[in-house]
């Protein structure tokens, strides 16, 4: 059994895990492992917005970032998804990953301007682009599952063994390997700075995001059926209620998207992802708010009438980063869009 935590990033603990040392997890589950040397990764969302389907205009803007990424310093991997809104708006997101801090910074200036610059020939389309470009420190990963890897752990060295820090209530804290020392509580104020048409929002220190994905394309006959039935529904229940709802716990923003082919073709995964206000406010959702409380409880008779056979894939990426970690900008977007909807009125 190994630790989430690589070795070259333990240190000596000031802050308890939540179970002791001979903890045995139920279940298996995998972490990512990046090379010693990879410091940092990016995380870029890159995103689309119309009223009603995608048109001409959008669809070249998907074009265009599509081949920004084939430039030089481009990233490793990409992969895309779409989502209605809660104001009803079409919303088509890039996300890319790098995990050479440096191609990045050479190559985004460029696209930024390109992607939410005051030249871009919007025709009806808002744009908007939120990074988070945590150390390696800050963010965590875990899979159900081995021989897939999505997001992040696309660019990672390999899979870890078994691990022990999961199927707990504080197993997403306890894998990060900041968690060892820091409580990762959040800090100062969010703010908007107007730039001409665009909007940039400067967050507090600690925001998080989460990716959470499913994937049901191995899946067959009685299992599908419980999966598209039983467990989905209440899924997209929780995802509402955060989309709708989520401010009054300190969800920000949240996506609950399909993942397309680059044709736009609808596939057989998908995943919410959210910004909060902190990670202590996401796992308090996730301990207690009954939403997630039917969401465990119907994954869990899931696996449990299933168990080792199950073929459904699970995954997510945590990550917790500094105001300075992160950017947030917004051109032509309805104000509930992303972490728009964090900036106090006062402050918009």
């Amino acid at each position: 059994m190994e630790s989430a935590i690589p070795e070259h990033l333990k240190s000596v603990r000031t802050r308890h895990r939540r179970v002791p040392d001979d903890y045995a997890p139920p279940y298996p589950s995998f972490v990512a492992r990046h090379k010693p040397s990879v410091a940092r990764v990016v995380m870029a969302y890159f995103g689309v917005q119309t009223r009603g389907e995608p048109f001409e205009a959008a669809e070249q803007a998907l074009a265009w970032i599509a081949a920004a990424f084939k430039q030089t310093g481009g990233p490793t991997h990409w992969d895309r998804a779409r989502y209605i809104d809660e104001a009803g708006f079409t919303n088509v997101v890039t996300v890319a990953y790098w995990d050479d801090h440096t191609k990045f910074d050479g190559w985004f200036p460029a696209v930024r301007e390109g992607w939410t610059g005051e030249r871009r020939n919007a025709g009806g389309v808002g744009t908007f682009i939120e990074v988070l470009h945590p150390g390696v420190e800050g963010y965590e990963t875990l899979f159900s599952s081995l021989g897939r890897p999505e997001g992040v752990a696309v660019l990672a060295d390999g899979m870890s063994g078994e691990i022990q820090e999961h199927a707990y209530w504080g197993g997403m804290r306890d894998r990060i390997p900041k968690s060892q020392t820091s409580e990762m509580a959040p800090s100062g104020n969010i703010t908007a700075v107007r730039d001409g048409a665009r909007i940039r929002v400067i967050p507090s220190d600690n925001v998080c995001l989460i990716r959470s994905g499913q994937d049901w394309g191995d899946t067959e006959a009685s299992e599908r059926k419980m999966y598209l039935e039983d467990v989905e529904p209440v899924l997209r229940e929780g995802m509402d209620f955060l989309r709708d709802d989520g401010r009054s716990i300190g969800c920000y923003a949240n996506r609950y998207m399909t993942v397309v082919a680059t044709d736009g073709t609808r596939t057989e995964k998908s995943y919410g992802m959210s910004w909060w206000k902190s990670l202590a406010a996401l796992e308090r959702w996730a301990e207690s708010h009954p939403t997630h409380v039917r969401i465990f409880g119907a994954a869990m008779k899931y696996l449990s009438t299933l168990g080792p056979a199950a073929k459904l894939r699970l995954y997510h990426e945590v990550t917790v980063a500094r105001a300075d970690e992160a950017f947030f900008e917004y051109l032509d977007c309805h104000p509930q869009t992303g972490m728009l909807n964090a900036v106090p009125t006062d402050a918009a």
